[in-house]
Order: structure tokens, then sequence, then C-alpha cells
């Protein structure tokens, strides 16, 4: 029975399942230890099984890898680490071929790729010629300023924080100024107040959609519009003169002119899926100006309020306490978030961009960590939203063990963070051997680095990734915790994530009903139904190790209901108006 629709038109892209790849460790296929575009190309079978729509992957663009390729420096070719155009070109007619789209990054397409385009490498030919000579036709395509001088002594232009610490400003000794970068010295950012930029831009994404993109994921896209005359920022930790400067570049006064130009002249031409990246924004409506149909700007963006809330405001590295009423209020938050003006949702718990999931957020304990991995894969698929799988969150991969030393962890910025830690406690305490082991136990929990290491496809040396040395290391229980293992497994997190991807897709409730917030002050349970038309689902989740009973008559009669999905099978049966709820156990019913 087709359901009236939701306040919203349906679209494509609202029901598919967007699995992101991180390249360098995906899958391996010429032995020298990073993955790479024939590799994608020879698991694509795996993936169109398990039920996947669009590919999401991260940047593979020429890049001298500064910062894992977000760092381009040819935005129209592929790095070689990671193949030709050529590859990409076979590795697209293939995806097609098999009924999925491609999403790029920088923008992304199903096949979706990265639009980075807030920054480029330093080596980037326009950043070459911007850095040349103060007359450069492309000066004015980076942001170049004067030192400031303060009591005869020489400083940045401002005081604005990088994101990975130190001054967002470095000194070009050839000109004598400073360029802007947000991240790392590598990557200047770009001005895109001017409009040659743009147009620039725009060339960009129209290169990639005639050669078979279908759309973008836009990198740190809030951010391109910076505060007019790069005021200092204000000084929030006066022990020290550098300041996070997020008030002046996030969500900036002119963001939504370039997005508004960007979808004129080139989204609005073609059918494509794109989302954007929004980090330092939790304000509702600021996200909503980016999604909002009526504005004619993005399909969606990712909101971090979830993944942030383990982390205090000083550092995403630091590991601070989290309540399951806090998850609630986040997830009911954005559920129900303007949805009768369109607002469009995108439905994540991982990314290359945060720890593994299932230790942050389940129990990765070898008791509770299938089970919990199967009752945060509901927690996902019950959501209203684009819905985004990331590599290894099928087969419940876990956080590498805090056994491994620093020099296993490969990130820009938990590098940077250690150093930057380390070398404050040697100037406090007046010696070089100092104790990191507690940032060790931070970084065990939050560090970026867990999302990066290798797929693992089999039981085989290195997990099956590499025939070679993997660029970074495997993570120790690939033996049992793998692909292979878990495919002819039907008790698999593996087995579990392709059911519960078919169930969603049979059931609209799912995708488009209304959300409603139950039992709101239960500190165990996550309960909440989901409405659209004649149609009906209640879902429970038990955040905890301990068996927890509630009393229906809080909650709703089940009496008409299906069980359709639950992480400890489907056959069992409650009554005398209770639900008893197991350790991790999550259901889904529907009528």
């Amino acid at each position: 029975m087709v359901h009236p629709d939701p306040p919203s038109p349906r679209a494509w892209w609202k029901s598919a399942t967007v699995y992101q790849i991180y390249p360098s460790s995906f899958f391996d296929s010429n032995g020298d230890g990073i993955g790479d575009l024939n590799g994608i190309h020879a698991k694509l079978d795996y993936l169109k099984d398990l039920g996947v729509d669009i590919l999401w992957l991260s940047p593979i663009y020429r890049s001298p890898q500064a910062d894992m390729g977000y760092d381009i420096s040819d935005y129209r070719d592929i790095d070689p680490r990671y193949g030709t155009l050529g590859d990409w070109d076979r590795l697209l007619q293939a995806i097609h071929k098999r009924g999925m789209k491609l999403m790029c990054v920088y923008l992304s397409t199903p096949l979706t790729m990265d639009l980075v385009v807030n920054h480029t490498s330093d080596e980037h030919e326009w950043f070459l010629q911007s850095r040349s000579a103060k007359e450069n036709p492309k000066r004015d395509w980076y942001f170049w300023r004067p030192a400031k001088l303060v009591n005869g002594k020489q400083f940045p232009p401002n005081n604005w924080k990088s994101v990975f610490q130190g001054s967002a400003w470095d000194l070009d000794e050839n000109t004598g100024e400073y360029y802007l970068h947000l991240y790392v010295s590598k990557q200047p950012d770009l001005n895109w107040e001017n409009p040659v930029v743009r147009d620039a831009v725009w060339d960009i994404m129209r290169f990639w959609i005639n050669r078979g993109c279908d759309g973008f994921r836009m990198d740190v896209i809030n951010i391109i519009s910076k505060t007019q005359g790069l005021p200092d920022a204000p000084v929030v930790d006066d022990s020290q003169y550098y300041q996070p400067a997020s008030v002046h570049f996030a969500n900036g006064p002119r963001v939504h002119e370039y997005i508004k130009e960007m979808h004129a002249k080139v989204l609005s031409h073609y059918d494509l899926i794109t989302v954007g990246e929004t980090p330092f924004t939790h304000d509702a409506s600021a996200l909503a100006e980016y999604v909002l149909p009526q504005n004619k700007e993005l399909n969606m963006v990712f909101n971090f309020a979830l993944m942030d809330i383990d982390s205090p405001d000083y550092s995403p590295l630091v590991r601070k306490a989290w309540t399951l009423a806090e998850l609630k209020d986040v997830v009911r938050r954005w559920q129900q978030y303007k949805r009768d003006e369109g607002y469009w949702n995108a439905v994540f718990i991982e990314n290359h961009d945060h720890a593994r999931s299932v230790s942050r957020f389940g129990n990765d304990s070898n008791e509770w960590r299938a089970i919990s991995a199967k009752m945060l894969c509901i927690l996902e698929v019950t959501q209203t939203g684009t819905l985004y799988v990331y590599q290894g969150q099928e087969l419940g991969l876990k956080n590498f063990p805090r056994t491994w030393g620093i020099e296993e962890y490969k990130d820009v910025a938990s590098l940077n963070y250690y150093d930057l830690i380390k070398a404050q406690r040697q100037n406090a305490q007046g010696k070089e051997d100092v104790d990191m082991s507690d940032l060790l136990d931070n970084f065990q929990q939050k560090a970026r680095d867990h999302a990066r290491t290798p797929m693992q496809w089999n039981n085989c040396p290195n997990g099956g990734f590499t025939t070679g040395t993997p660029w970074m290391r495997v993570n120790d229980d690939y033996a049992k915790w793998n692909a292979a293992a878990q495919a002819g497994d039907p008790d698999s997190v593996h087995t579990f994530w392709k059911h519960a991807i078919e169930v969603r897709k049979q059931h609209d409730v799912l995708i488009y009903g209304s959300f409603e917030l139950r039992l709101p002050d239960h500190e165990q349970v996550f309960a909440y139904t989901r409405s659209l038309g004649d149609s009906r689902a209640v879902v429970v989740l038990n955040f905890d190790v301990n068996t927890v009973e509630i009393d229906l008559a809080g909650l709703e009669d089940l009496g008409s209901y299906r069980l359709i999905l639950g992480n400890y099978g489907t056959d069992r049966e409650d009554s005398g108006g209770k639900l008893i709820l197991r350790g991790y156990e999550g259901r889904v019913y529907i009528k």
C-alpha cells in the first residue's frame, strides 16, 4: 500500500544508503600497502550485496598528502597512489552497471566524491602562481596580508588559531606577506570573494559531473566566507596568543550567497545528491539555511551534534562522559526539526573523522560488541534521513587497543595535539621525559585514526587488505573480525546490517515518517514511534548491559504490531503488559 507522502517530496537520494569509502584503507590491489581505485572495483559485488546504493569516496585527487588528500594539488587528476583517470572511468562504469551511483569528495556524486574547495594544496598551480609575486593575477585567489606590528615586533595579521594548532597564518619569505590557512600550513584558504575563484570551482564541478559523477560531499563548506577585514578573534583563553576564530569564518556573511550561486550555475542543472560538511555549528537555524528547499542550496548537511556529545569544548581528542538523555535530545531535536518545511537529515554515527561507534556509543567488550553494534544499527536505520554507513561499520569494527603507542597514530590532528601537549608539559616540568599516558588514554577513545585502520577482509596477514606492508597497522582482531567470516554467519553484524537495510527499504515509515519520543525520562531505554499515513512503527533500544522491564502502558499497546527487526531475533513474545529488553537489545515493531 502506498501511504500518503510526507510534507516534503520523496527523492531517490532520500531513501538511498550511502557507503563511505576511505580509499587508502579500503583494499589494495597492487601490493604497495595503500588502497586504490582498482581495489574498490574488486569489492563492488560485496557492496552491492550489502544493499548500498551510493558510494562516497574520500579525496582521490592528486595531492602531496599533507592531510590525507584534503590538500589537493590538481582537481582534474587522480593521485597515482590510487590509480589513474582511466581507472576512475572503469570504476564508475562498473558502479553504474550494478545500479549504484558514485558521490565524490570536494563535491560528491552516487559515485559521489569529496569536493574540497575551502582550500587547496600549497603545491597547486593556483597557489604557486599566487605566491610568486604580489603582482601576479592569481594573488587575490588566496588571502595575503602584511605582518601586524606591535611595539616594533612582527606578528601574524591576526590572532586566529589554526584548527590543527598554532597560528592560522604562515609567512612567505619571497613576498614578505602571510597567507591564511585554517588547517595545516600546506592548505592555504581560497578567497571566495573573488568571482573568478568561484567560476573556477564551478568548472571543476562540471568536469566531474560530465565525467559521470552523481553528486558531491562538500568539505567544510560552511567556512568558505570569512568576516570582512579578518579581525582578531575574541580572547577566550588568555593563556595563549592564538584564539579559536570560528566566529569569523563559520557560516560567514556571504556563505549562502556563494552556495545559492553554486546551485543556480551548477547544481540546478543536474539531478545530484549534495551533502555539506558544516563544522563548528550546532545551531539548528544556522544549519537549516543550507537545507530548506526554498533556499535552493544543498540537499542536506552533516550535523555533528551527536558526534560531539562525548567531547569537551576544547578538544575533540579528549573524551568526556555522555548521557542517554543527551543522545535522545539530539536525535529527537533533529528528527522533528522543521519537518513541515522540508528539512532533511543526513543520518550517520561514523565517518573518517571520528572513532568507531561501537567503542563510543556501544560496548566493544567481547561479550557485548556484536549485540551493541547491531543495536546501534537499529538506531540508524530507523531515523528519517539519508542513511550513511562508514566502511567497516557493517562489521562492527572497533577502536584499536590502548597498547598501541603514539608511533601507530598517523593523523595530523592527533600528532599535532600530542606534540603541543608534550611541549607544554616539558616546559612546565623542565624535563624531556614527561608522562603522556593520559593523552593516549583519550586518543584510544577519540582519535580519528581508529576510523582509518585498513578494512579487515579475511584472516590472512594484514586482514587481506594488502599483500605488502600496510600504510597503517591493521587492528589486531582481524583474524576473527573480518568480512569473510561474517558474510556466511547468520548471526554476524554484517548479516544483520544487510537485513536491516532491506527492512528499512521495505517500510517507508522508517524513512519518511514523523518522529515522537517516548519514555523521555528513562535512563536506560531510548524509545520512539514513527508514523506515516496508516503505518506506524515502535522502536525500543536498551543502552545498557542490564536487562530492563518496560510497562507497555507507558509506551504502546503492541498487540497489533509485528516484530520485524531485533538484534536477538524476531521470534520472542512478550506478554502481561510488560516488555523485557535484554542487554543492548533493540527491537522494531510495525503495523
